[in-house]
């Protein structure tokens, strides 16, 4: 018989985070599981503490190399065979009865897919600082179904809102099967995002549970603290493509939900081709992009306080997380300067 639920573990280089993270997947309440490590091509120590683990629901597949994290994953779905896929990043980890708790009420509202609040917790951190939700500047507080208009405007870069890409909602296999929704393997980051939206265009029932059960680990060396430039332009080229499908066309409200997004990237990567130069005192490079970007001037001046604020904290106050996602997220904002 299928297990209830596959529990996926993409993993590179978290041999300090690893064990947490599937010690929290076996010890659900929920038992029915297989919990499947797939790492991709780790050089630290990463596989031999996934195989310190004996319990037979256990699985660990090895990438021979780096294939990224939406192909690590997509190798994970084609091996599970539970009714239900969890996602979980192999530096976070669950409350034990988080998949309970989840599978009850996905049967019960008949979902395709339901996430949860996230706790966020910075690494080191012995207790959370915050949750998402608490941060989005929305209230909610009962069970409640995502649209896909909602997801895309409430989720907008460098913006307070309920960022659901962030989230890590199970998902019904039998609905991943019909429509044949994988990840993107061609994207490295916002690869949760582009998922959901994938499921959402092919009418996903989509619910929201208040209750937080998931722990997000904030730390500095993480995918989403690298290239700036390289995560805004491959968000630009994903948005830019998913625009083009016609199902999102025809759907004049979505379309302009995702312009919007699509604006405030390319005027994000716009500055940032500016800042980064400058930051290597690349100069000249630096005028060259000035000299496209007319917007320069007046972004970075609505950025300045912050800009000085952060470099205060830094430099002076010795605040080494400014520039983290807690850090962000406190201020209301997400845009690292």
């Amino acid at each position: 018989m299928n297990p209830k639920v596959s529990v996926i573990i993409p993993s590179y280089n978290t041999e300090a985070y690893i064990a947490k993270a599937i010690e929290s997947a076996l010890d659900q309440t929920l038992t029915d599981i297989e919990v499947i490590v797939v790492d991709d091509g780790s050089s630290d120590k990463t596989v031999e503490v996934a195989k310190t683990f004996t319990d037979q629901r256990l699985q660990v597949i090895l990438n021979q190399q780096n294939l990224g994290v939406s192909a690590a994953r997509n190798r994970a779905l084609r091996a599970a065979q539970g009714e239900w896929i969890a996602i979980l990043d192999s530096d976070d980890w669950y409350a034990p009865e988080r998949l309970e708790k989840l599978v009850l009420l996905a049967e019960e509202t008949n979902a395709d897919m339901i996430a949860d609040d996230l706790y966020l917790i910075k690494d080191g951190a012995t207790s959370p600082w915050s949750t998402l939700i608490q941060e989005s500047g929305e209230h909610i507080d009962k069970i409640f179904q995502i649209d896909i208009i909602y997801f895309v405007e409430t989720d907008v870069y460098g913006q307070i809102g309920l960022h659901l890409g962030l989230s890590k909602p199970i998902f019904k296999r039998e609905f991943l099967v019909k429509h044949g929704i994988e990840y993107d393997e061609t994207i490295r980051i916002t690869e949760d995002f582009w998922l959901d939206m994938k499921c959402l265009i092919n009418g996903a029932r989509f619910f929201l549970v208040p209750e937080p059960y998931y722990f997000y680990r904030s730390r500095p060396n993480s995918i989403v603290r690298q290239s700036i430039l390289s995560r805004l332009n491959q968000c630009c080229i994903a948005t830019n493509s998913f625009m083009q499908q016609e199902v999102v066309k025809k759907n004049p409200a979505l379309m302009r939900a995702l312009s919007y997004n699509l604006a405030v990237f390319k005027r994000n990567l716009a500055y940032f081709q500016v800042v980064v130069p400058i930051k290597e005192r690349k100069w000249l490079t630096a005028l060259t992009e000035i000299s496209k970007n007319p917007y320069f001037v007046s972004d970075f001046i609505s950025r300045f306080s912050n800009i000085i604020e952060r470099r205060i904290q830094y430099y002076v106050k010795g605040n080494k997380s400014v520039f983290d996602m807690s850090y962000n997220l406190q201020k209301k904002r997400k845009i690292p300067n």
